[in-house]
């Protein structure tokens, strides 16, 4: 029975923003028969991050087109470190680190892709598997014999770092390594495509010259270009570091800010990249967004939509009604609302005092409390004149009572005070 794709996938990438390059041939391979294709992911941490998620968006679209995607985790590469885009070398990671990595990997691929219908589920596969038993011996003669150091040689990943400083023997072999692994895959899976960033070109090229010399065969690559901001950095990177896809790395709380304050230059090119909605639902999202930037209409649809897909709708509810309270006109119903989590990791950047449990037991004067437990005012005489004007709320309640005592009874989740000074400033007392 003749293969129909869903759609083009070639063009599904072109219009949204993430193809790069693609070798000649693809998207006629593409639309005449159904494909597997692999992308590989390095377990240099025990958490993807969101600049994976343009690999794994290529794997998402694949699979939505019909193909067959295959997941590869770089247990046996991860050993040696992929020097692309690299100035230094990567530090070796112990095997423990590695398995550690590679797990917590797993488990969140198995969030995007379908693992378990149709005749393209998705696979999963470990580099390590066929690279645990291959000698060294034995692959130097056996597959490095294909590949000539001057092909070797020519790639801007070596170049580049031949010209820097020199780059050690373990890197240099990593193109062979990988290009094996596409070899492997072809020959026993009969995997014909590799996917990957752009800064990947020249490790999946040498996977389809050793394919065509080793096994005779026609192997086909598609690149993704790397994601930057508006501004010319990383995308996928805040103040704080990576923004990661675990909630014990970066909340969903934080995780949901992120997308929510990208730049109205970025929103456009974002949303067709990184969401799921179909091509007429996004450019009406671009129609509603255009010149009324200001209501962020973009942001919040992706905000959204991301914040589901990595971690639920539920830690969704609980980031928009953080956001709602501090920096809308969020009640204290909705901040009494808010689960420890979402709480914590809101209050996370503003300025901190802390009381022990032992002085807030019997009760502490309010004024005593911000201007000598606390540095929120500079002193008593300033907190006074702000309450007596309804500029100072605890816990999102004004409070007006010069005299009046704060107590555990108060704390939020028997712990923590939100003070809030005028309409902008917030602090927290954390009761330990």
């Amino acid at each position: 029975m003749a293969f129909t794709p869903k759609f083009d996938f070639v063009e599904e990438l072109r219009w949204r923003g993430l193809l790069h390059d693609s070798m000649p041939g693809t998207q006629e391979l593409l639309n005449s028969e159904q494909v597997s294709g692999y992308c590989g992911f390095d377990p240099t941490a025990d958490s993807l991050h969101i600049g994976n998620l343009v690999p794994i968006a290529l794997l998402i679209h694949l699979q939505r087109a019909g193909h067959k995607p295959v997941a590869l985790v770089g247990g046996a590469t991860g050993m040696v470190g992929d020097p692309s885009g690299k100035s230094d070398e990567r530090k070796l990671l112990s095997q423990e680190q590695l398995t550690k990595n590679l797990e917590g990997q797993k488990k969140q691929l198995k969030q995007f892709l379908d693992f378990d219908h149709g005749d393209n589920r998705a696979e999963m596969v470990n580099n390590y598997d066929w690279f645990a038993q291959f000698g060294f011996l034995d692959f130097i003669r056996d597959v490095g014999k294909y590949i000539t150091v001057n092909y070797m040689m020519g790639k801007d990943s070596v170049k580049n770092r031949l010209e820097s400083g020199g780059m050690s023997f373990t890197e240099f072999t990593y193109q062979l390594v990988q290009g094996y692994d596409f070899y492997h895959l072809y020959t026993s899976m009969g995997c014909k495509l590799q996917l990957g960033g752009s800064d990947q070109w020249g490790n999946i090229t040498t996977g389809t010259e050793l394919i065509r010399r080793k096994a005779g065969g026609e192997a086909y690559a598609i690149t993704a270009p790397l994601i930057t901001k508006s501004d010319g950095t990383k995308f996928g990177k805040s103040e704080g570091g990576n923004i990661w896809l675990d909630r014990n790395k970066t909340s969903p709380y934080h995780f949901y800010q992120f997308w929510l304050n990208v730049a109205d230059d970025d929103a456009i090119r974002f949303i067709k990249i990184y969401s799921l909605k179909s091509r007429a639902d996004i450019e009406a999202l671009i129609h509603s967004h255009t010149g009324q930037e200001h209501l962020r209409t973009i942001q919040k649809e992706l905000a959204a939509e991301m914040t589901i897909r990595v971690h639920s709708e539920e830690d969704l509810a609980q980031a928009v009604k953080a956001t709602h309270v501090f920096f809308g006109a969020g009640t204290q119903e909705d901040l009494m609302g808010l689960d420890e989590p979402s709480l914590s990791s809101s209050l996370e950047g503003m300025e901190k005092f802390s009381v022990s449990r032992e002085e807030l037991s019997g009760g502490i004067p309010v004024l005593d409390l911000l201007a000598q437990h606390t540095a929120i005012f500079p002193s008593k005489g300033e907190a006074r004149k702000m309450m007596q004007a309804q500029a100072v709320s605890i816990n999102k309640m004004k409070f007006t009572d010069i005299n009046g005592l704060v107590d555990a009874g108060m704390l939020l989740h028997n712990r923590y005070l939100v003070v809030q000074k005028g309409k902008k400033n917030y602090f927290v007392v954390d009761v330990k």
